[in-house]
């Protein structure tokens, strides 16, 4: 089963990215890849940096668009967080994006199709 990654925006910068046809945010530029989580890290991605947004927008990229740019790294040893993320070394065009969502406050409902995903994934990898 592959495994999806996912990339979340503000509103604001989805709509800065559909203009330019790239997608990237201030933390993206500044540390030199695209920042993406699988289904069970977003929740506390969500937590963790958005905490501070009414709504975001959860993109899907096409895996095969970007599979061979992508690097899974453990997070910084300073990070509260553990575990491997996927780390886009291109970059990530509005094109490559298959599927968006709309997530709203009420505490971020992700939508079923990926909980249970997120359920399946293999926690090893």
């Amino acid at each position: 089963m592959k495994e999806n990654l996912y990339k979340i925006l503000t509103p604001e910068e989805w709509n800065k990215s559909k203009i330019s046809g790239l997608i990237t945010t201030e933390l993206d530029q500044i540390d030199g890849f695209i920042h993406l989580s699988n289904a069970s890290q977003l929740s506390a991605t969500l937590a963790l940096y958005f905490s501070e947004h009414e709504e975001v927008i959860l993109l899907l990229p096409e895996l095969k668009h970007i599979r061979d740019k992508l690097i899974y790294e453990a997070v910084d040893a300073k990070s509260k967080r553990s575990g491997k993320f996927g780390h886009l070394y291109a970059e990530l065009k509005v094109a490559d994006i298959s599927k968006s969502w709309v997530l709203k406050r009420n505490a971020f409902e992700i939508p079923e199709d990926i909980l249970l995903e997120a359920e399946t994934v293999n926690p090893a990898n």
